[in-house]
């Protein structure tokens, strides 16, 4: 899976993170490599190697200078690709600084982030056409957060469109009773109307219905509304760590993160928030700095504020008359059942049901891919980065025209739940 995922651009740092030229370096880990990233004094970002190729001293600690990071250990000098430019300690006749270099990867900057390729260096693809890095600088915001769990149960639960109705609706409680949910429902998550809100708590099985791309899948989430129409929640998985939560109805802003892993049982969870139509308010960036959708509350390291450490912050009281979790933050409450399955969840316990089919799409994917790698095979999306250029979102179909057979017959006769679900077609 590491070389599929090396095959791809991968975010490693956000451009705020090396903020202008010959600042100090940072220490980066990705799929367990100890890397070094710098930002040189023409404002190129480097990604090489954390340890000097002379004694094995770690270059983190070293000088950013004229266009390269300087070992304080013997003097030795690298650029941003890796190529030894100073020797002091050699003979100037001997040339060896010409016959030394370290490791490095290719690096772009893109959407605010910085970008490495780690995969064989003749295949170099283009970069993803994510929508938020197209869009102007104004149009975007990008943060990340740190998650103590294995990037690919923190992948699934983002494009589980089923948890919502209970992970992250909220209801009030009054003194002596519980008040009806159905008008009460708290909006975590854009600008979801008290109708959205109260289809997903009223469905929590909703028809999941998917479409497989160029550039990944379409997961469909289709909930009844009570009437005549189906309300559809779409997220996008996008190879083979990107994916966009649901919920954004046309005009709204769009949520997407980025799974990368540090180590099997930790990651850096990318996340962004985007709006094609226009440039973000200043309202938006200060929500989004205080954790909103997707986007965690952190500190000047990007850890969450509420995570494993602190259990989260839960509020036993808060539980019992303000939500399901009593965790506040979509993206704390997601992290929390993510964490809680274990640094690596042992998926021989598990018991899927019918809205798991984006679950069981999503790793039938990921696998194949990976085994097709190892026979040779080139994951086919590598030539198709233009087809990144999607959106995720929500809308309102009839439900004449576009209900699903297994929906029908779920709820029979537009009468309400007459037998046992079961999974619907894939396609």
């Amino acid at each position: 899976m590491g070389e599929l995922l090396r095959r791809f651009w991968l975010p490693v740092l956000l451009s705020e993170e090396l903020p202008e030229p010959d600042c100090p370096p940072k220490k980066i880990v990705v799929m367990g490599e100890e890397l070094l990233a710098f930002r040189d004094s023409r404002g190129v970002v480097g990604v090489i190697d954390q340890h000097c190729p002379h004694r094995g001293a770690n270059l983190w600690l070293g000088r950013n200078e004229e266009c390269g990071i300087r070992c304080v250990y013997h003097g030795w000098k690298f650029d941003t690709d890796g190529r030894c430019v100073d020797m002091p300690t050699s003979y100037p006749d001997l040339n060896a600084k010409d016959l030394i270099r370290i490791k490095s990867y290719p690096v772009r900057e893109w959407g605010d982030m910085i970008w490495a390729y780690m995969g064989p260096s003749g295949e170099i693809p283009e970069l993803p056409a994510l929508e938020m890095a197209l869009l102007p600088r104004s149009h975007r915001y990008v943060s990340k957060k740190w998650q103590d769990c294995n990037w690919v149960q923190a992948l699934e639960g983002s494009i589980d469109t089923a948890h919502f109705t209970f992970a992250h609706l909220s209801f009030e409680k009054g003194e002596d009773e519980v008040l009806d949910m159905k008008r009460h429902f708290i909006n975590p998550i854009a600008r979801m109307n008290s109708d959205h809100m109260r289809w997903i708590a009223e469905d929590p099985r909703p028809v999941i219905k998917i479409h497989q791309h160029e550039a990944g899948l379409t997961i469909a989430g289709g909930r009844l509304t009570g009437g005549d129409n189906i309300y559809w929640r779409i997220a996008q998985f996008l190879m083979p760590v990107h994916s966009y939560a649901p919920s954004a109805m046309p005009g709204e802003c769009i949520f997407g993160q980025s799974f990368v892993p540090v180590t099997d049982t930790n990651c850096w969870i990318y996340t962004y928030a985007w709006n094609p139509e226009r440039p973000l308010t200043q309202a938006e960036r200060d929500a989004y700095d205080s954790g909103n959708g997707v986007i965690s509350e952190v500190d000047e390291n990007y850890v969450p504020l509420r995570n494993k450490s602190n259990d989260y912050l839960i509020d036993r009281k808060r539980q019992k008359t303000k939500s399901y979790t009593g965790i506040k933050g979509v993206s704390e409450q997601d992290a929390a059942v993510q964490d809680s399955q274990g640094p690596i969840a042992d998926r021989t316990r598990e018991h899927l049901g019918p809205t798991d089919l984006g679950i069981l799409r999503f790793r039938k994917l990921v696998m194949e891919s990976a085994r097709a790698l190892q026979q040779g095979q080139v994951p086919p999306q590598l030539a198709h980065q233009e087809r990144y250029a999607v959106r995720s979102g929500a809308c309102v179909t009839d439900k004449a025209k576009d209900l699903p057979a297994v929906m029908v017959e779920r709820f029979g006769e537009e009468t309400g739940y007459v037998g046992r679900p079961r999974i619907a077609a894939a396609e």
